[in-house]
């Protein structure tokens, strides 16, 4: 008697593979970062997070981030839910890397004439013949992403996977809140609570199922509003709101060509990026408290010279000498006509007449944002006389 033949495809019958939060948050920290976090998506906060995101892209106060407002074929924008771009995602392995460190703070006294570089840019790594060089966090970070996947697969098989550090049509800190990382401050950072705000984030897209509900960690600002209070230019409308075309991050890093007069005047000594009301937050000076320092991760330890650099060496630099000091680092985003106009308005800013005969070179050249800001810095220290 002949017997049936079935064809049985095993993979339509098993289970799907399942993540636990402890071990995506050991295989994590294995592949070098400070904290991980999990949660599923659709998470349960999806719909506010993507409501605030529309809203805050509709005021127009993403400024001149245009990728901010990219949308599919339905008009959605991309990055208000992850499962837009990415409908098979189930869930997001959200990574933490810290860079607190014990250098001084924005906010505390410095020698006359310096100017200020964002702590994040700061990261460097000694390289195989023992020298030290700057290290972009980018690639530093999704090399772990890579690390951590390449993990999961030997211990779960196949699975859809992406990895993006501040590259990717996803909302970063919506999804480390949404996997219990911390809390949206009023400053609109991610604060943890042991780590403060201070930190790189990494997201790992899977198609894994999850175990458990991330737990959320509560708002801990409470009445504080010393970040709003601290914001020069006024980007912290109200707290938690952000108007990111008036943040000094954003002008000094993201915008091309001329700042407005008032937006100028606030910028203070920021040449690139701005830690201000990071460095006002109580929560990152609890997190010295905890030992988590960045000195602990050897591809992200300071660059010495960039704390409090002298404003006269960043304007010594031509582009080849731009393209020396920032091959490989962060700073190189802004450009070098970039960086050179946020140093004449660091100048202005000083009200320290030494600088005059750099605004002078700079007060007819052709770059339209340099040429604006060397003319107004010019202006400063004259009426500072």
């Amino acid at each position: 008697m002949d017997h049936p033949q079935f064809n049985f495809d095993a993979s339509q019958h098993s289970e799907p593979a399942v993540l636990s939060r402890a071990r995506a948050r050991a295989l994590a920290l294995e592949a070098g970062f400070a904290e991980a976090g999990l949660v599923a998506l659709p998470h349960a906060h999806q719909e506010r997070d993507a409501a605030r995101f529309e809203e805050w892209v509709r005021a127009g106060r993403a400024g001149s981030m245009r990728y901010l407002e990219r949308k599919n074929e339905d008009s959605a924008l991309l990055r208000s839910r992850a499962r837009i771009p990415f409908p098979w995602a189930r869930s997001a392995v959200v990574c933490w890397a810290n860079y607190n460190g014990e250098q001084p703070r924005s906010t505390e006294p410095a020698a006359e004439g310096a100017g200020w570089i964002a702590r994040y840019a700061w990261s460097s790594k000694v390289d195989a013949q023992g020298r030290r060089r700057p290290s972009d966090y980018h690639k530093v970070l999704l090399k772990r992403l890579k690390a951590l996947e390449a993990r999961l697969h030997e211990e779960l098989g196949a699975f859809e996977a992406r990895a993006f550090v501040d590259t990717g049509p996803v909302v970063e800190r919506a999804l480390a809140e949404a996997a219990g990382l911390g809390w949206t401050g009023k400053n609109t950072c991610l604060i943890h609570p042991k780590l403060g705000s201070f930190g790189f984030l990494a997201v790992l897209l899977t198609s894994l199922e999850i175990d458990v509900p991330a737990a959320l960690q509560p708002d801990r600002c409470g009445s504080c509003r010393r970040c709003l209070e601290a914001c020069p230019t006024g980007a912290l409308i109200a707290p938690y709101q952000m108007d990111a075309a008036r943040c000094i991050a954003y002008l000094t890093i993201e915008h091309r060509g001329a700042i407005a007069p008032e937006l100028m005047e606030g910028m203070g000594r920021q040449v690139f990026g701005c830690d201000i009301c990071q460095d006002v937050c109580p929560w990152n000076r609890k997190a010295l408290s905890f030992g988590f320092l960045s000195g602990g991760d050897p591809e992200l330890e300071a660059r010495t010279e960039l704390v409090n650099p002298a404003l006269e060496a960043l304007a010594a630099l031509d582009e080849a000498g731009f393209e020396r000091a920032f091959n490989g680092s962060p700073v190189r985003r802004a450009g070098f006509l970039g960086l050179r106009r946020n140093v004449a308005i660091a100048m202005g800013n000083s009200r320290m007449g030494r600088f005059a005969p750099w605004l002078e070179d700079w007060a007819d050249v052709a770059d339209e944002g340099l040429r604006s800001a060397a003319r107004w810095a010019r202006e400063k220290l004259k009426a500072s006389r």
